[in-house]
């Protein structure tokens, strides 16, 4: 979920800028792949990443409370996996400052928390840096779920995800044209497929889901309740509020989640 905010907000910012400004997301070195699923049984960047930040938190903690011992322990991990970084990408070797991480080792060593504060503060803002020009984009390519490969069972035929989308979005919209035009057997119909729709929707969302959490969450019991309430708002030619308190509670959360990281992560690849 914080991944999915994370992303969320980072779109957000784009779409609020001026417009007929250009973005630019600049794509990370190839060689990041092997470091990620599925070249690699694990996700070893992230893993050092987080190596990292904990050991930058250690650092400061220690050296505020004067103990140079941890201070020493947990500095010399820390320039330890900061160097790794140039092994695993080597295009990045450039952008770090590795004679601040030398100067990190020898002031933990020495407890010179003077020399290390300053040293440590270099180190931080090549992480800053780096973090500013390519974490979204590496978050979304290797982290974001990828749905290309999905297919559902609709009507004995094997779709892709994207296409199953597309007429689940065309059944939903025939709803509201239909409705408008006060064709309520149309409209009705089109629910029908919806309903269809959601079954399908259901069953694949357990291609990545193992609990049933996030379908009960969103494709559950009051998603049944409002399809059944919006049958009634056919007949009764009202089908506006509940039609759009369904597109939002079924559709939109979930969208907020998965599509803004589908359509960012296509974007860079």
């Amino acid at each position: 979920m914080r991944f999915a905010l994370f992303l969320t907000l980072l779109l957000f910012t784009l779409s609020s800028l001026h417009a007929g400004e250009k973005i630019t997301l600049e794509k990370p070195p190839a060689s990041l792949a092997k470091w990620y699923k599925p070249q690699n049984k694990r996700n070893v960047w992230h893993h050092n990443m987080f190596k990292l930040r904990r050991e930058i938190q250690a650092v400061n903690e220690y050296m505020q409370a004067n103990d140079q011992p941890h201070t020493e322990k947990w500095a010399l991990e820390l320039v330890k996996h900061y160097r790794k970084i140039q092994e695993m990408v080597p295009e990045w070797k450039d952008e770090l400052e590795l004679d601040a991480a030398d100067k990190v080792e020898a002031a933990a060593k020495k407890g010179d928390f003077s020399a290390l504060k300053k040293a440590m503060k270099t180190l931080q803002s090549s992480c800053k840096g780096c973090h500013s020009d390519y974490r979204a984009q590496v978050a979304t390519i290797y982290r974001a779920p990828d749905f290309s490969k999905i297919q559902v069972q609709l009507e004995g035929e094997k779709v892709n995800y994207l296409t199953f989308m597309k007429i689940l979005m065309r059944d939903v919209n025939r709803i509201k044209i239909a409705s408008t035009d006060g064709d309520k057997e149309k409209a009705q119909q089109a629910l029908i497929a919806v309903r269809k729709g959601i079954t399908t929707l259901r069953s694949s969302c357990a291609s990545c889901h193992k609990t049933n959490k996030a379908k009960d969450y969103y494709l559950g019991t009051e998603t049944d309740t409002l399809l059944d309430e919006l049958k009634v708002s056919i007949e009764n030619g009202k089908t506006g509020h509940k039609l759009g308190e369904f597109a939002v509670k079924a559709c939109a959360y979930c969208h907020g989640s998965h599509r803004i990281v589908y359509d960012l992560k296509h974007e860079i690849d």
